[in-house]
C-alpha cells in the first residue's frame, strides 16, 4: 500500500482560503491551528502558510488589543487578483513599447553599415590596425624597464631602502656603544659575537651614488650604436 502524498504548499493554502471563504468569520492563529488539520494542513504547517498568504494580500491582519486576527473574503481575493492582472498588464505594455523602440533603434543604427566592397575594405583595415596596435603594445612592454615613470619609481624606492639601512646602522652602533659602557670586562665575547654575525671593522654607513640622470643613459646608449 503506498504511502499518501502529502499536500503541496499551493494546496495548503488553497484549503487555508478555503476556511475563510466558507466561514466569512475573523480567527486567532490558535483557531486556525485547529481547523487547519481538518482540511489537510498539519498544525505545524499552520502558521508559515498563513504568514504567506498575508504576504501576498490574499489574506488580512490586524491586531485587537493584545490578540491578532486573520481574514479573508472572496470579494478581497478577487480584488487582489484584479490588481494583479491590471499590473500585469501594464508591464506587458510597456515591455512591448521598450520592444519597439529597441526594433526601431536598431534599424537605424543598420543605417550606413550595408555590407559593400567599401565596408569589407573598412573592416580589413580596422582589423590590420588593431593587429598592429597589438604587436606594438606587445614591443613596448620589453622597454617597461627604461619608462622614465618606473626609473623615478625605482630610484625613490632605493632612497627609501637606503635611508632605512643607515638607520638600523646606527642603531647597531648605538647598541654596540650601550654594550661597551655596561659589559666592559665582556669586550673580547662581545668583539667575537659582533664578528659572528658580520659585524666587522669595516662596517659603516651605506654611502648612496648619485644618480645618473636618464637623458644621460639614454644619450650614452645612443652614442654606443654604431
Amino acid at each position: 500500500m503506498s504511502k499518501k502524498r502529502g499536500l503541496s504548499l499551493e494546496e495548503k493554502r488553497e484549503k487555508m482560503l478555503q476556511i475563510f471563504y466558507e466561514s466569512q468569520d475573523f480567527f486567532l492563529l490558535k483557531e486556525l491551528e485547529k481547523s487547519g488539520p481538518k482540511k489537510g494542513v498539519i498544525t505545524q504547517s499552520v502558521k508559515d502558510v498563513v504568514q504567506s498568504l498575508v504576504d501576498d494580500d490574499l489574506v488580512s491582519k490586524d491586531k485587537v488589543g493584545t490578540s491578532v486576527y486573520f481574514w479573508s473574503l472572496p470579494s478581497c481575493a478577487g480584488n487582489q487578483l484584479r490588481n494583479v492582472q491590471r499590473k500585469l498588464e501594464s508591464d506587458l505594455q510597456s515591455s512591448k513599447k521598450r520592444f519597439k523602440e529597441l526594433v526601431d533603434q536598431c534599424n537605424e543604427l543598420k543605417k550606413g553599415r550595408e555590407e559593400s566592397d567599401e565596408r569589407v575594405e573598412a573592416l580589413a583595415e580596422l582589423k590590420a590596425i588593431e593587429l598592429k596596435y597589438n604587436e606594438l603594445k606587445e614591443e613596448l612592454k620589453q622597454y617597461a624597464d627604461n619608462d622614465p615613470a618606473a626609473f623615478e619609481a625605482m630610484k625613490n624606492a632605493i632612497e627609501v631602502a637606503h635611508g632605512s639601512a643607515n638607520r638600523w646602522t646606527d642603531n647597531i652602533f648605538t647598541v654596540r656603544q650601550w654594550c661597551s659602557n655596561n659589559f666592559p670586562e665582556a669586550k673580547e665575547q662581545l668583539e667575537h659575537m659582533y664578528k659572528e654575525i658580520g659585524i666587522t671593522d669595516d662596517f659603516d654607513y651605506v654611502e648612496l651614488s648619485p644618480a645618473i640622470p636618464l637623458r644621460a643613459i639614454a644619450d650614452q646608449m645612443l652614442e654606443g650604436n654604431p
